[in-house]
């Protein structure tokens, strides 16, 4: 089946879950950090305090994702999407409105546990759970909801600021979204609850990915790419000095990477579902590998332009490979519950790497034996990675 005829036969709950990764955006990390200043100013902190504020209300959402993504195993979709929904209009009126500092760090928390953690979780879930045979394909257009917010945020943002200040700006997009929502769970067909929540008999002997070895061994593999692009993207002013290139360039070559994450998702999902996340799972980081071995060896330009647009294209395939494989690991049934916990650990992995790089190059290390060490994680991953992919395939 071909994406045109699978958008025509299932528009509506793809649509929902495009929806629900594009409304991730409010909770993600490029959005946030258009409005660090404000936010920083209001809350009273310095942009270091601010920037441990963040690495901890990061933390705390990953655990609570770990506590509360499993119920959309059990939970009507529906049902869970208002709840969120609840929680993220909450936060954002925490994080704008409110005249204490606790209260909108609470806000910022509530932001980016419904935003990145729950938005995504819901919509990789539907797209992972309800599609069989179309697996890889629907979560190929799911993840292209992100890639839109990712693209069209930044500058409706820059030109919104000319005539609404940040917290007016944040809740015209909040009532934007809120509109589209309205008509989504009115007229959608969403899907029946998966089945009745598991008693605690049944919960203990459902999968623990945590108690699970394979779990561990994977892990890795799928945290490469997203501990080295939130470094490249946080310290991008040590990287274009390291590199003999210039912010001006790593502007544009982050608007390619944007651009090339489109055909990532779309050729990832296909490849999927004609190749089997198996195999797409051994080669998908190639792109970002020979990326790095450019940044290292050439440096200049091109390593910018390399690293951005190589790590576009392995995100942009990223989400369809790694949930395809839960799923061929842990069945369909355990999705919510399985998926949870890898959200939660990329949360924690994210939110730890900035600071961990941080003392890094305070030691003194240059970038370059960063970017090595991105090389050496993700080549130690794909090493770890390769028993637990052999079991994939013959499962």
């Amino acid at each position: 089946m071909s994406y045109r005829t699978l958008l025509r036969d299932h528009r509506g709950l793809l649509g929902i879950a495009l929806l629900a990764m594009f409304s991730s955006s409010l909770g993600q990390s490029f959005f946030v950090g258009l409005f660090q200043a404000p936010i920083a100013e209001r809350l009273g902190f310095s942009a270091g305090e601010f920037g441990t504020a963040y690495s901890l209300v990061t933390l705390a959402a990953g655990f609570a994702v770990l506590r509360l993504g499993p119920a959309i195993d059990w939970v009507a979709p529906r049902r869970f999407a208002l709840a969120i929904l609840a929680a993220l209009g909450i936060g954002i009126l925490l994080l704008t409105a409110s005249p204490w500092w606790p209260l909108g760090l609470l806000g910022l928390g509530l932001v980016r546990l419904c935003g990145q953690g729950m938005m995504s979780h819901l919509g990789n879930t539907l797209a992972g759970r309800e599609f069989e045979g179309l697996r890889g394909r629907a979560l190929g257009l799911a993840g292209m909801g992100l890639m839109l917010g990712e693209t069209l945020l930044p500058p409706l943002v820059a030109g919104l600021l000319v005539w609404l200040g940040w917290r007016e700006l944040w809740w015209t997009l909040a009532a934007g979204l809120a509109a589209l929502w309205t008509l989504t769970l009115v007229r959608a067909p969403w899907p029946e609850a998966p089945g009745a929540r598991p008693d605690r008999a049944a919960a203990a002997q459902g999968p623990r990915p945590f108690r699970d070895a394979r779990f561990w061994r994977l892990l890795p593999l799928l945290m490469t790419l997203p501990v080295a692009m939130t470094g490249l993207f946080i310290y991008q002013a040590q990287l274009t000095a390291s590199m003999g290139s210039s912010l001006a360039v790593y502007s544009l070559a982050l608007t390619g990477m944007g651009l090339s994450k489109l055909p990532g998702a779309l050729l990832g999902g296909h490849w999927v579902d004609r190749l089997g996340a198996v195999r797409l799972a051994r080669l998908y980081l190639l792109p970002f590998a020979l990326g790095l071995v450019l940044a290292l060896t050439q440096g200049g330009h091109l390593a910018i332009w390399a690293l951005m647009v190589g790590g576009g294209l392995a995100m942009g395939a990223q989400e369809s490979i790694a949930t395809s494989l839960l799923v061929r690991l842990w069945g369909a049934e355990h999705l919510g519950r399985v998926r949870a916990t890898l959200s939660a650990a990329m949360v924690f992995s994210t939110g730890i790497a900035p600071a961990a790089l941080g003392v890094a190059l305070d030691l003194g290390a240059s970038f370059s034996l960063v970017l090595a060490g991105m090389l050496t994680l993700l080549v130690g991953g794909w090493c770890l990675a390769q028993g637990v992919l052999r079991q994939a395939a013959d499962a």
